[in-house]
């Protein structure tokens, strides 16, 4: 009987135990790199949407000159500004009439400003003048204003600038203040512009109106809104001074 020499290749697996384990561990590299971007671009998405707004209500006591107040942190427009301590100026965006800061609910007020007449922007710095703009009016804007007063929207009188005054098409609108000084606020009126970039630049930018006044020891209180809102002009003037008044406080207090 003749002798078989055949003999069974030998079997090597299709997949070593080198293999299986390199295989393993790129899965699992691919598990947390997918977990990360996930992770991250739920985070980066949430900031994203907010668009540099915040919902939180925390409180920064913050130093203006001779002035301290406590600014809730969705009252303020810029993040870089969301921290106490001293600053020359913070910049505050309110809803109007609520004159509340941004919240989800308020979201599309908060994206599109231009198109949304119910902001106020306001900024709080050192006062550089003695007056505020009230108390410009008479020795300084009326000594630059072109022919005489005319008309106004809601029982303002409107007074036209000179061509070489520096305030351009702009124009102020004044009302008796059995308080004190005249209520004055500048404005660039839509239709008011003589050409038509400074139209398009006066559509682009709903608050074209701005006036400041005084608070605290040494604080100018500049605010901003749409010619939309000047048949508020009487209780806007009165609930910015009581919002900035109700969050001054005393360097005594302070801590």
């Amino acid at each position: 009987m003749a002798r078989n020499d055949y003999q069974e290749p030998e079997q090597t697996p299709l997949i070593s135990n080198r293999m299986a384990l390199g295989i393993i561990a790129a899965l699992a590299l691919m598990a947390a790199v997918t977990l990360a971007i996930s992770f991250g671009g739920s985070r980066l998405g949430s900031k994203l949407a907010l668009a540099g707004h915040t919902d939180n209500r925390e409180e920064f006591l913050i130093g203006i000159g001779q002035d301290q107040l406590r600014l809730p942190a969705n009252t303020i427009r810029f993040s870089e500004q969301r921290h106490s301590g001293a600053s020359e100026r913070i910049d505050l965006y309110l809803t109007w009439p609520e004159m509340q800061g941004y919240s989800k609910g308020q979201k599309k007020r908060f994206d599109a400003p231009r198109s949304d007449d119910g902001l106020i922007f306001v900024q709080l710095s050192q006062s550089t003048m003695s007056r505020d703009m009230s108390g410009r009016l008479e020795p300084i804007y009326s000594r630059l204003f072109d022919g005489g007063a005319l008309p106004g929207p809601y029982g303002l009188t409107a007074h036209h600038f000179r061509a070489d005054s520096g305030y351009g098409d702009e124009i102020i609108l004044t009302a008796p203040n059995a308080g004190g000084d005249d209520y004055a606020v500048r404005c660039l009126m839509p239709g008011n512009a003589a050409s038509e970039k400074q139209t398009s630049e006066a559509a682009a930018n709903s608050a074209s109106c701005q006036r400041d006044i005084r608070a605290g020891q040494d604080l100018t209180i500049l605010y901003r809104f749409s010619p939309a809102l000047l048949r508020d002009w009487v209780h806007i003037d009165a609930a910015i001074a009581r919002f900035v008044r109700e969050r001054v406080v005393t360097r005594k207090t302070a801590g």
